[in-house]
């Protein structure tokens, strides 16, 4: 398996698939690494169980899952429910190229809105949404329970219309590298 120390990016080739239940250890592992109070196998399992109403996508490099998000909707706005890179694999536009599909998913859904929310400390994730056009809309005060900390409430709206359209295609023309979504079954 690829080992993230020395991709070249420009090279990097990134499949997203659906997630299924042959995912959720290496989903799993992903999630205790880079969350303190992480979902569980069970909780992915039932989100992934609700496939009319998610979407939820893993990041594939040479078959090792190194990131995966998902939505749910809530039409017409569509929630990011989670969005996680392996640590291995951050700065390599794995959650960016994730990001790139919700988005389009959640598009081809039906939704014109998308919204999320984020750790107030999180500035990384902050500026990945604010270059997708999310903005601040309000604070969920101690939302975080592991630490009591606030999430901030990010909205992007009119993701229906051209703007976004060209915004996303901008966005994955930047991104280095190849990345192949695979339909769901």
């Amino acid at each position: 398996m690829t080992e993230r120390g020395d991709v070249d990016r420009a090279l990097l080739d990134v499949v997203l698939t659906p997630m299924r239940r042959r995912h959720i250890r290496g989903v799993v592992r992903i999630e205790e690494q880079v969350y303190p109070r992480p979902w569980s196998a069970g909780l992915f399992l039932s989100e992934v169980g609700m496939r009319s109403g998610r979407t939820y996508l893993v990041a594939k490099v040479d078959g090792r899952i190194v990131g995966y998000g998902g939505l749910m909707y809530v039409l017409p706005d569509a929630h990011v429910t989670t969005l996680a890179v392996d640590p291995a694999w951050q700065r390599q536009a794995i959650g960016t190229r994730l990001l790139v599909a919700l988005s389009r998913a959640a598009i081809a859904t039906g939704a014109t809105a998308l919204t999320l929310e984020v750790r107030s400390s999180n500035a990384a994730a902050q500026e990945l949404y604010r270059r997708f056009g999310f903005a601040p809309a309000g604070v969920r005060k101690g939302y975080y329970g592991d630490t009591g900390e606030d999430a901030l409430v990010m909205w992007a709206h009119d993701t229906d219309g051209p703007a976004f359209a060209e915004r996303l295609d901008a966005i994955a023309r930047a991104i280095p590298g190849g990345t192949s979504v695979e339909p769901a079954a």
